[in-house]
């Protein structure tokens, strides 16, 4: 997206990652190693930007972090592109995230906060009768790695036949709490809600670094389908959030269904895994965020074609297991950026 955009201007991928075989590396002309002590990164990465005349920063992770250095980065002639430190600070915390929007009129499930195991059974029989089915799940950024359906019915035979789904019993869940706590660990937060209905919709979103809506992508869920959606309803909800959490440049606002209505699920202040799915629209939104950043405006930015749907299948790619210097970068040589579009020496990190 960013190296076919629609102002022909030539650009440069740089990325680094620890893992020099890490698949994202192989999108890069030029590659580094990244160390894997938070303090060192930084160290690195502000060198690293300096050394190879790095325009933007595109994070995927660290966003705090870096948006707390981003002065420190500017110094150097790089801007990173994120939220303020304090919108950020909220939306990778669910629990404060949920509290902030039932703020707005952004509509959310009914949610609870626990920390222990006698506040999971609380929170489980509050809600007994009003779901069909219960979830918990860390309350911090990347809660889909230990979302959990909560699910006390015995393992049947006919369950082999199907694929695994992410279960566990209120029982084994308060065990596990009540074990952390006797030993003395600190407990992260989790949350217990219903486990909303399906579809997700997945909102792809380009705005300004005040929080205004330019451009909204709604991408429908199911399976391996993709149905780039119309749904104004939805779009209106995102700019909502957008506004509301003032999230700049790229983000992603998820929803799924709670009595019929969409609700809110998840806020990313980053661009999504899944947003080259977009350009089946006709927009540019990673290279619009990019010129938003640069130039003070996204260009020209079509309204995008929505109905399609798409299938999300998977590639094989060939892996290196050594970063590949920077004397040996892949070099290109795209034709000249025309006027008004960034410079032609414009760098850029994901």
């Amino acid at each position: 997206m960013l190296r076919d955009n629609p102002d022909h201007a030539r650009v440069r991928v740089y990325g680094t990652h620890p893992d020099p075989a890490a698949p994202a590396l192989t999108a890069c002309d030029v590659v580094g190693r990244e160390p894997g002590e938070e303090e060192a990164f930084f160290d690195f990465a502000i060198d690293f930007c300096q050394r190879h005349d790095i325009d933007v920063i595109m994070p995927s992770s660290r966003l705090v972090a870096l948006a707390d250095r981003a002065e420190a980065f500017a110094a150097v002639g790089t801007r990173v592109m994120c939220a303020p430190a304090e919108t950020l600070r909220t939306v990778t915390d669910k629990s404060s995230m949920y509290a902030a929007a039932e703020r707005s009129r952004v509509p959310v499930a009914p949610w609870r906060v626990v920390s222990d195991a006698d506040g999971l059974r609380k929170a489980v029989e509050e809600f007994a009768g009003t779901a069909s089915a219960l979830c918990v799940k860390p309350a911090g950024e990347y809660s889909a790695y230990g979302f959990r359906l909560l699910d006390d019915s015995p393992l049947e035979v006919s369950d082999f036949e199907h694929l695994p789904r992410p279960t566990a019993s209120v029982p084994a869940v308060a065990d596990a709490l009540q074990r952390a706590q006797d030993r003395g660990e600190t407990v992260p937060e989790l949350i217990v809600m219903p486990y909303l209905d399906p579809p997700e919709v997945s909102v792809d979103c380009l705005s300004d670094a005040a929080g205004t809506l330019v451009s909204a992508i709604a991408r429908a869920k199911s399976g391996r389908v993709r149905t780039l959606v119309d749904d104004p309803g939805v779009t209106e909800l995102a700019r909502l959030v957008v506004g509301h959490f003032r999230l700049a440049y790229l983000s992603n606002i998820q929803f799924r269904y709670w009595k019929g209505l969409p609700v809110l699920l998840e806020v990313n202040a980053r661009a999504a895994a899944g947003i080259y799915q977009t350009r089946m629209t006709g927009v540019n939104l990673a290279w619009a965020a990019v010129r938003m950043l640069l130039c003070g405006d996204p260009g020209e930015v079509p309204k995008p074609m929505l109905g399609g749907r798409l299938a999300v299948v998977e590639d094989a790619i060939p892996l290196s297991e050594t970063v590949i210097p920077d004397s040996r970068a892949r070099e290109r040589t795209p034709p000249p950026s025309p006027v008004g579009a960034p410079e032609a020496n414009r760098t850029l990190s994901p």
